[in-house]
C-alpha cells in the first residue's frame, strides 16, 4: 500500500484513481506535523503530498507553513526511514530564484524570494538528509480542487475580456500525468533522490490561459497580456521557473506529456466540467 499524506488534494485524488493500491489519507486522518512510525502501519511507501500552498498568505502566515512544509516533511522522512520504506515529497519551482534563462537543473543553485519557497525547501533539505526522495513540478491543475485552469474557465464564462500576466514562464503539469510518474518512480526508486517533473515544454501565464480559452471553444484574443507589475501580490513571482527533465530522464524514468497536449487530454477527462445552457460571450 501507498500512503498519501494530503491525499484529498488534486494530486492526491489522481493518485488513488490511478491505482487501488494507494491510501490517500485527508490531513485529518494524518497529521504530517504530528506523524510517527506507528502511522505508516501497511505501507510500502510514502508520497507526501500534504502542503501549505496559499503562497501569498505564507508571508504573513510563514510559521504555520513552515511546520506542513518543513517540519512535517522531516518527520514524515524520519519515520519512512525508521521503517525502512521509501517516501517521496513533492516540491516546487518556488525553490528557484526565477532570474535564469533557461529551465533549471536539480544542480542549480537554489534562492528562494517568497516564504513559501524557503519552507518548501528547508522541507527538500530535511527529506534528503533523512534518505528520502524529492521531486520538483510546476504550475499544478487537475480535476480535484481549485486551480490555474479552472479559474480562468470561470473567468472566461463571466468576462469579455481578461488580463494575464505574459512574463513569467513556467511550466504546466496536469496533476494526472505527474502523479503516473510519481507511481513509476516508487515502482523503479533509482540512486538519485532530487528529480523534477513536469509538463514538457514551455509557456506563460498569458499564453496558458489563451490555451485554456482555446481548449473552452472561446476566443483566445479576448486574453490581453500585462506585466507582474500590473498586479503586484504579496509573495514575488519566479520570472523564469521552467524546470529541466533531463534528471528525470537519466533516472530512467518516462518524460511527462508535452503542456499542451497534456492540456488536452485533461479537458477531455473533465478537468473542467461541462457547460449546460449557458449562452456564449458577445
Amino acid at each position: 500500500m501507498i500512503l498519501v499524506p494530503g491525499g484529498r488534494g488534486q494530486l492526491g485524488h489522481d493518485l488513488a484513481a490511478l491505482s487501488t493500491d494507494v491510501r490517500a489519507a485527508s490531513s485529518a486522518e494524518l497529521d504530517v506535523t504530528k506523524v510517527t512510525a506507528a502511522d505508516l502501519a501497511g505501507a510500502a511507501a510514502v508520497i507526501n503530498c500534504a502542503a501549505y500552498t496559499a503562497v501569498d498568505a505564507a508571508e504573513t502566515d510563514e510559521e504555520r507553513a513552515f511546520a506542513v512544509n518543513a517540519v512535517g516533511p522531516g518527520r514524515l522522512a524520519e519515520a519512512c526511514a525508521s521503517v525502512g520504506i521509501p517516501m517521496i515529497q513533492v516540491s516546487t519551482d518556488y525553490v528557484f530564484s526565477g532570474d535564469a534563462d533557461r529551465p533549471y537543473e536539480t544542480t542549480d543553485p537554489v534562492g528562494p524570494k517568497s516564504a513559501y519557497g524557503r519552507t518548501k525547501l528547508e522541507g527538500e533539505r530535511r527529506v534528503l538528509e533523512a534518505g528520502g526522495y524529492v521531486v520538483r513540478t510546476s504550475w499544478v491543475y487537475g480535476v480535484n480542487g481549485s486551480n490555474f485552469v479552472k479559474t480562468m474557465a470561470a473567468l472566461e464564462s463571466s468576462r469579455p475580456t481578461l488580463s494575464v500576466v505574459d512574463d513569467q514562464a513556467g511550466a504546466p503539469t496536469w496533476s494526472h500525468d505527474l502523479a503516473a510518474g510519481l507511481l513509476e518512480l516508487v515502482s523503479v526508486l533509482p540512486e538519485t533522490r532530487l528529480l523534477h517533473a513536469t509538463g514538457g515544454g514551455e509557456t506563460t501565464w498569458f499564453r496558458f490561459a489563451q490555451a485554456i480559452f482555446e481548449e473552452l471553444g472561446a476566443d483566445p484574443a479576448r486574453v490581453r497580456p500585462c506585466t507582474t507589475a500590473d498586479f503586484p501580490r504579496p509573495a514575488p513571482r519566479p520570472a523564469y521557473s521552467v524546470l529541466s527533465g533531463a534528471s528525470w530522464a537519466k533516472a530512467g524514468l518516462r518524460p511527462l506529456p508535452q503542456w499542451r497536449s497534456a492540456l488536452s487530454a485533461a479537458f477531455a477527462a473533465g478537468v473542467v466540467a461541462p457547460r449546460t445552457g449557458a449562452a456564449p460571450l458577445e
